[in-house]
């Protein structure tokens, strides 16, 4: 069982640090980005909106395992976007990322957003099995990421309904 808290002020460095770890897991890759390279990432998210907000799943001992670097989407106030998303690889497989994902929900329902959205690689087939059991939902069709030219799917995830009841 893993606490979810909001790491806005607290937890930018150790998110930095999964999502460096993560990456380089994540595409095989022997070179994991330094800290200051991979701080940058997470602040830039947390700069561009004053409701912008880190969540973090930490474990009994407070050791921050995974984490979500979340931003309302430019002119749509109802709309988060998870820019980032990560777990510790020596976490992987132990509950975090769905732990996480569901009170990232929570958070936002919090929060008054509407939908959330996030962009997942393609062939990232456990990622996307993950969002798509907790009720993620392919958006739009593929589209090339504009730095990596890799294939990646947008999902969304709707956080309550609107409209008549």
């Amino acid at each position: 069982m893993h606490r979810i808290v909001d790491g806005t002020k607290t937890h930018v460095d150790a998110a930095a640090t999964i999502w460096a770890r993560a990456t380089a897991a994540r595409d095989n890759d022997p070179d994991v980005a330094t800290l200051d390279e991979a701080r940058p990432v997470i602040a830039r998210v947390l700069a561009s909106s004053p409701h912008a907000l880190l969540a973090v799943a930490e474990t009994d001992a407070g050791t921050a395992v995974a984490f979500g670097a979340i931003a309302p989407i430019a002119g749509e106030d109802s709309v988060a976007e998870l820019h980032y998303f990560g777990v510790d690889p020596d976490h992987w497989g132990k509950g975090a990322a769905a732990e996480l994902l569901a009170g990232i929900a929570t958070l936002l329902r919090e929060r008054g957003f509407e939908t959330a959205q996030l962009a997942v690689y393609a062939d990232n087939d456990r990622a996307i099995r993950l969002y798509e059991r907790l009720g993620w939902r392919r958006l739009g069709e593929l589209v090339q990421h504009q730095r990596s030219g890799r294939p990646e799917q947008r999902y969304q995830l709707v956080l309550r309904q609107t409209g008549a009841s």
